[in-house]
Parts: structure tokens; sequence; C-alpha cells
């Protein structure tokens, strides 16, 4: 029988996996953005409102939780897409904190006061589960043709629409993907929490998400993963700084902004690494062609 605090917290680092890999996609095409939360926000409160109210089957309001954030990030993609730079993150925190403050003002779903008696259905093998499916999505997407699309729009997105790269429909892509995953991390958190209210959606939840890309390295999938699990555990770890905590952090991130500014998992450390684990592989015959991890 595992330990109930550790539990919560493997829980916890589990959803924020889930939550980084989500800012991974729109991070990977240039787009960083200050808006996950919100997009949590959405399915939280769509899959407590369906198990709630209208006694959904808990998979099927998790999936309709990240098809909810999914059209909403369509719809809030389609005119903020169209800015560049520092914009888009002006725009994405605007749109995450909207989302805030119409949860506040919505009677229906609680308001101020929040949503509690959600039904207990998350468990800590189900978000390790999802937290794989979508880790491996992430690692198959890096070599695809859309995946190379993202880096292409990264580097420069003037001349990957020169080489006919659609800038719209790529940037679209990459963050409604993020819109989903993270409504799906949102849902699995309100049936862990068991109560959910709009400060829990909040600027730092954002800005949170966003470090998990930055600390870890949002260069490939592996780099969030990292920053997600440090984010997760040194909150515990330091738990005796008490409020001295967010100065530690602060001066965390300085640190790694100056010293190491491409993250913990770099692009060319994880090429590396992966190049290495491929030639072994060859060597023991586990894979026959050298594109096959």
């Amino acid at each position: 029988m595992i330990n109930p605090y550790l539990e919560s917290i493997l829980i916890f680092a589990g959803i924020n996996i889930i939550l980084a890999l989500g800012n991974y996609f729109p991070f990977s095409a240039g787009l960083p953005s200050l808006g996950q939360a919100g997009f949590m926000a959405v399915g939280a409160y769509m899959s407590a409102v369906l198990t709630l109210k209208f006694s959904f089957p808990f998979f099927l309001s998790l999936l309709a939780g990240g098809g909810m954030a999914l059209l909403v990030g369509i719809l809030v993609g389609l005119p903020v897409l169209r800015v560049r730079g520092i914009y888009i993150v002006l725009v994405t925190w605007g749109f995450g904190e909207a989302i805030r403050v119409i949860l506040l003002n919505i009677e229906y779903v609680g308001g101020s006061g929040g949503m509690g008696g959600i039904y207990p259905s998350t468990t800590l093998p189900l978000v390790y589960l999802i937290a794989l499916i979508v880790a491996i999505f992430s690692m198959r997407l890096k070599n695809s043709r859309l995946g190379r699309a993202f880096q292409a729009v990264e580097a420069d997105q003037d001349a990957a629409e020169s080489m006919g790269i659609d800038l719209t429909k790529t940037k679209l892509t990459a963050f409604s993907l993020g819109a989903f995953v993270c409504g799906i991390g949102g849902a699995l958190y309100a049936h862990y929490a068991l109560y959910v209210e709009p400060s829990n959606f909040n600027f730092f939840l954002s800005s949170e998400i966003l470090f998990f890309s930055i600390i870890g390295g949002g260069g490939v999938f592996v780099g969030p993963i990292v920053g997600a699990i440090i984010f997760t555990a040194l909150p515990e770890v330091f738990r005796f700084l008490k409020d001295w905590r967010v100065i530690f952090f602060g001066i965390v991130l300085i640190v790694m902004m100056v010293l190491r500014p491409q993250g913990i998992i770099s692009r060319d450390f994880y090429n590396r690494c992966s190049n290495s684990l491929r030639s072994f592989l060859l060597r023991k015959g586990f894979i026959e062609q050298a594109d096959d991890l």
C-alpha cells in the first residue's frame, strides 16, 4: 500500500507532466503561451459539470473536457496567432485571465465559491498511462512532417512560409493540440482534488507550466517532463523554507537562464543520447533499421 502523501505527490507530478507536454506543442512551434491554465480550467470545469450535473461516465467527461479545451483553443487561436513574438505571451495571458474572470461570474458552476463534491475518479495508474500516451505521441511527432513544420515555424516563420508551410494551419494545430492535452490534465486534476475554483487556475499556474519547458528544455519532449518533475519535487524538498521558496525558485530560474538558457535537456544533448541508444540497439539486434527508434 503506497503512502497517501507520496501518492499525492506522484499524482500531481504526473498531472504536471501532462500539462508540461501540453505546453510542449505550442512551445515547439515558437508559441510561448501563458494561457495553458485557462485550457486546464475549461477541461476541469467541463468534466466536473458533466459528471456532477449530467451523470456522465468519467472517461467520457475526460474526453469531453479535452475536446472543449480543443474547441476553445481553435476559437482563441484563430485571432491570437496572427500576432508574433512577445505579443503572443501577452494575448494568451489575457485569455487565461479572461477564463478565470468568466468562471467567477457563472453561478451555474459555483462562481467564486467553486464546485465541490466532484467524484474521485483519478488514479495513479491512469495519470501515468495518459502521460505515457502523450509522451509517446510527442516523441513520434518530432520526426513527422507536422513536427518538422513546427520546428521550421519556430526557427523562422517567413522562411517556413516561403517553403510552402501554411503558417496559420501549423500554428493553430500546435496551439490546439496543447489546449486538448491541458484540458485532459485539468479534468484529471478536478477528479483528484474533488474541488475546483477559478483561483486554482491563475497566472502563477500558467507561469509554472511555462517554466516546466524553460527549465527542463523546450527543444525536445523530454525537457518539459524533466522540468515538471523538478518543479513538483522541489517545493516538497524545500517545504521548510515556507514563503522563502518563491525567492529560492526565482534565484534558480535566473541562474538557469544565465548558465544554461537551453534548459537542462538541450536538443543537442537529447540527439547525442538518442543516437547512442540507437547505435547500441542496432548492435544488439533489438532494432533492424536506424529509424526504428
